[in-house]
């Protein structure tokens, strides 16, 4: 089914489903007129189980924390989070969301968290004005689309990709750099931005593109080899950024290889070798807060550790601002999508991450970029990239 075609289905399904509810007198998950609300759905979506999971299971429990101690203070209105496991695949997205709103009715999305699921369904929310809140997908077009009822808490590739490049230009001077792909949404923009941001510097780039599921990158290690690059930047996740960086350092490739959100996981240390993976740059524009922070970080490091079982990672204070503006709008009265996306657009607060506000076209007004190198085996925050340093 076309996704236009399938938005179109959705809508008459939601619309006879609150004629229906009129009908009958009832509040429902999902609406404040007809009857009081004691409850309402917020789904997440991201990948669960997949091979890139690592990155959406920590915001998924920061979004989990947030909802469990708002439900706990015994509200008026309780929030019930619905998981949706995509695997980070659009087909699946485009799967999911059918049941979200068709079946669940949901009022409100955390996510999708990657940008080709993203991509894949933006259309049928805001066909269905279903607002959501990504924290995680970064591909800049997405907030090109017109959509009204889309947001992100975090910076888009157009931030992270200069920020990468600008760093390595002054961390390491390079002449020439080697820009690498797969064939994801996401690693395609970051991977042209990357290189933009090169060009625009003055550096010489060359570029190679492979499939997300090819398991043998020696085409690719041949032509970067040949190029004597001084970086290495990969625009994926880490699944492929752990081989990838096996083979080139296998193949003999000795230059400084960086790479983004994608890949800040110590899967990346894992898939490559800690040897391969020493001194490897990864850029995010996400301050993930360690057991020695201080104030609202601490806080939140505590209570996670706690609830998690496990230190929180990539995007999990993330996954907590994006739960706390629904958990902000339905405490002003909001409980339906139509008035808490009008509440996205005004509400201002200081989020864990950064403070949060939306502009207009859905993106956040802080867009702050840190920078990590794998120290030892692990991953280090070395600290804004506009102040970082390179260790080594």
């Amino acid at each position: 089914m076309s996704g236009a075609r399938l938005g179109r289905v959705l809508v008459l399904a939601a619309a006879s489903s609150l004629v229906l509810a009129a009908c009958a007198g009832g509040g429902g998950g999902g609406g404040d007129a007809g009857g009081d609300v004691t409850s309402v759905k917020i789904g997440f979506m991201g990948d669960l189980t997949g091979e890139n999971s690592a990155i959406v299971i920590p915001p998924r429990n920061g979004a989990k924390m947030a909802f469990d101690e708002y439900n706990a203070k015994n509200p008026k209105v309780k929030i019930e989070m619905v998981q949706y496991d995509s695997q980070g695949k659009p087909d699946q997205a485009t799967s999911l969301i059918t049941k979200a709103i068709g079946t669940d009715k949901i009022v409100g999305l955390i996510g999708p968290a990657f940008s080709g699921e993203s991509k894949a369904i933006g259309g049928v929310l805001e066909e269905n004005k279903i607002p959501s809140v990504s924290p995680s997908a970064t591909n800049p077009g997405l907030a090109s689309n017109g959509w009204t009822f889309w947001h992100r808490v975090v910076a888009n590739d157009d931030d992270q990709g200069p920020g990468i490049a600008e760093f390595l230009v002054t961390a390491k001077s390079p002449k020439k750099a080697f820009v690498l792909s797969d064939d994801q949404e996401y690693s395609v923009g970051l991977a042209e931005a990357v290189a933009k941001s090169f060009e625009g510097k003055g550096v010489t780039v060359e570029k190679d593109k492979f499939a997300k599921d090819a398991s043998d990158y020696s085409s690719t290690v041949t032509k970067v080899a040949a190029a004597q690059p001084d970086v290495i930047v990969f625009g994926g996740y880490y699944a492929q950024a752990g081989r990838l960086l096996k083979q080139l350092r296998d193949g003999g490739v000795t230059a400084t290889f960086a790479s983004g959100d994608g890949s800040l996981d110590q899967q990346l240390v894992t898939g490559a070798g800690a040897q391969a993976a020493e001194g490897a740059v990864l850029a995010c524009p996400c301050n993930i807060p360690s057991a020695d922070v201080t104030g609202p970080l601490k806080t939140f490091f505590d209570n996670y550790k706690t609830a998690a079982g496990a230190d929180p990672a990539i995007y999990a204070t993330e996954g907590y601002d994006a739960a706390t503006a629904y958990i902000k709008a339905v405490e002003s009265g909001a409980t339906t999508p139509e008035k808490i996306n009008e509440f996205l657009k005004t509400v201002s607060f200081e989020g864990v991450s950064k403070p949060i506000k939306f502009k207009a076209n859905g993106e956040p007004e802080n867009n702050s970029i840190f920078v990590y190198q794998v120290k030892s085996g692990v991953l280090k925050l070395l600290g804004p990239a506009e102040s970082a340093k390179l260790e080594g």
